[in-house]
């Protein structure tokens, strides 16, 4: 069960990174969940990607673990 938790622990990390990158793109102005961060678009824009490129390796070892334990198939 626990492996099903760090599966969409990762899908949330990648969603909220990936959609939060998209939209600062889109609008430099809507930081979203990151409004309150210091250091503007770059440091904004860097952290929403770190979020997407850690989501995907978590997503994919909670996958893997828990198809090995047959949690889900």
């Amino acid at each position: 069960m626990r492996y099903v938790t760090v599966l969409i622990g990762g899908m949330v990390l990648l969603v909220l990174g990936a959609q939060g990158a998209i939209r600062l793109l889109a609008d430099h102005d809507n930081s979203g969940l990151l409004s309150w961060l210091p250091g503007g678009f770059p440091v904004q824009l860097l952290v929403y990607v770190v979020l997407a490129c850690v989501g995907v390796p978590l997503a994919g070892w909670g996958s893997r673990k828990a198809k090995q334990a047959g949690v889900i198939k």
